[in-house]
């Protein structure tokens, strides 16, 4: 990616090294860990393991803790300026469409951290909480991406902040809150297709952002593409599954399978209209 030209973002809050309400991981339970394990592997929603770690007691982070700015290392400083580049890009289209864009605060943490959403782990990945319109990070997680997903490069790791600054576009524009309400009425099998719905659109919407970045600033270099699909891929469902227990179960998914990850992504990719996103009034996925 071409980034040397792109500002930082100033909404990056730095909690690791304990500080900032990070909580330590032997302060969860083994058991937790586990259960985190378990739904990275398995397609489980990462909400529902944040709700049942909720319970675990911390004194909230102080708010010069809050307010502590992030380092100046390399991989800091690539997440501000590909944030920046989100932040720049949606403004742009929320205000095309007569909107107006609130930007999400990015937390990067250790171990584990507090949200408004429960206790947020590293093992489950990096995941937004849309009640408090943050996008949770530990960085370990790029490594992961490289060395066991096989997905290494500068984009794919700028599309794991895309997708998930594409949860807060959903949740500005009201979606997540009615895909919600739809899964709490909805039996297991139905509220798994709707989250895998919502999770291809923040697929397409992380394709509209590339396209629309690259289109103002040009970003992308050769190849960029190819990193994201290799990362859409290598975190479909279906893959994780296979690797996890040797097959697949579909109406378990709760992300989308890998082919459908890459097709959601490129089409948004290749349109660049978040009208074209909408997954919800797909016929096929």
């Amino acid at each position: 990616m071409r980034l040397d030209d792109s500002r930082e973002s100033d909404n990056v809050e730095d909690r690791r090294g304990g500080g900032g309400g990070g909580l330590p991981v032997g302060g969860i339970g083994v058991g937790t860990v586990v259960l985190a394990l378990v739904a990275m592997y398995f397609g489980i929603d990462p909400r529902v393991v944040l709700n049942q770690a909720s319970h675990v007691s911390a004194p909230p982070p102080s708010a010069a803790q809050q307010h502590r700015p992030p380092a100046n290392d390399a991989e800091t400083k690539f997440v501000r300026k590909v944030l920046g580049e989100t932040e720049d890009t949606w403004q742009q289209i929320f205000r095309q469409a007569g909107k107006q864009y609130e930007d999400p605060k990015l937390v990067l943490f250790t171990g584990a951290t507090r949200t408004a959403c429960g206790t947020g782990q590293a093992a489950m990945g990096p995941f937004y909480c849309p009640a408090d319109h943050k996008v949770y990070i530990d960085l370990g997680f790029y490594q992961e991406l490289k060395t066991r997903f096989k997905a290494p490069g500068d984009f794919a790791q700028a599309y794991v902040i895309a997708h998930e600054v594409g949860h807060h576009v959903q949740n500005l524009l009201g979606v997540s809150a009615k895909v919600q309400a739809a899964r709490e009425r909805a039996g297991e099998r139905e509220a798994n297709a709707l989250s895998v719905r919502l999770e291809l659109q923040a697929d397409c919407l992380a394709g509209v952002w590339a396209k629309n970045a690259d289109t103002a600033r040009h970003i992308l270099d050769a190849g960029d593409i190819d990193e994201a699909l290799r990362a859409a891929t290598a975190i479909g469902d279906d893959t994780l599954q296979k690797q996890a227990k040797g097959y697949a179960v579909p109406d378990s998914f709760t992300h989308g399978s890998s082919e459908q990850r890459v097709r959601w992504f490129k089409r948004g990719m290749d349109s660049g209209q978040v009208k074209d996103c909408n997954t919800f009034q797909a016929k096929s996925l």
